[in-house]
């Protein structure tokens, strides 16, 4: 029997090796496959932002949700944070962590501090629409990457059974994930972004506390104040207020 929670419409595909859950998914895509979730129980070329290397263990966590949303690119945009909630909702639920867990703009959860998913949005359109979107997700479950392949400055990343000693399967954590994002991207499409900021900001990590952003060639330094109506990152700097709409975030 399927399950009741498991968003209607929406495929699940669990694979037990694949390159990467997002390639596999755009592939999908091209070949007129519809929504879906693909799970991988074992990635042998994940990649995160900016093509950088993921780290992909079996036992860790490595998806990606194929979809069609409607709208220009900036709405599209915003499902990131809707992943980013749901991310932190699934865990809450699974493990009654909660203080624990934080959100890093624009979408990374934090355990303890230390980085323990991340997020991966692929898109393909034209005339600003688009056609298809892959949100791709990896959560350190059981593994976390070494400090020596991580960039220059960046948090160090954990593991949720080193910091905490609990074990989640994957299948048992993509069941809590898919319904839990279906639900923050019908609230998005329903009542627009002001709900997922307000949820957002009340668990976003160094919020009022100097951070840096650093884009292309630019680097700024300042407070965080908030996240604006459109998720830009608003940063009080020396030099006034700056909304920045895409970044790497340093603390």
């Amino acid at each position: 029997m399927a399950d009741p929670s498991w968003p209607q419409g929406v495929a699940r595909h669990v694979l037990a090796q694949v390159d990467s859950t997002n390639a596999h998914a755009l592939r999908q895509a091209a070949a007129g496959s519809g929504p879906a979730w693909f799970l991988g129980l074992t990635q042998t070329a994940g990649r995160g932002r900016r093509a950088r290397p993921w780290v992909s263990p079996p036992g860790n966590f490595h998806a990606s949700l194929l979809c069609f949303p409607q709208g220009p690119l900036e709405t599209v945009a915003l499902r990131s944070f809707a992943v980013a909630l749901a991310l932190r909702e699934a865990l809450v639920r699974l493990t009654g962590l909660s203080q624990e867990l934080q959100l890093k703009w624009p979408n990374d959860v934090l355990l303890n501090g230390g980085k323990l998913a991340g997020i991966l949005l692929e898109s393909s359109g034209k005339g600003g629409r688009i056609e298809h979107l892959v949100i791709g997700v990896g959560v350190n479950l059981i593994a976390a990457p070494d400090a020596a392949v991580l960039g220059p400055g960046a948090l160090p990343a954990v593991s949720l059974r080193g910091e905490t000693g609990i074990t989640l399967d994957p299948e048992l954590f993509l069941d809590a994930l898919a319904p839990a994002y279906a639900a923050w991207e019908s609230r998005l499409d329903r009542a627009g972004f002001a709900p997922l900021r307000e949820e957002f900001l009340a668990h976003a990590a160094r919020l009022g506390e100097n951070i840096t952003a650093r884009t292309g060639n630019s680097v700024f330094t300042g407070r965080f104040d908030t996240i604006d109506s459109d998720g830009h990152l608003i940063l009080q700097t020396p030099d006034g207020k700056r909304s920045i709409p895409a970044a790497d975030v340093y603390f």
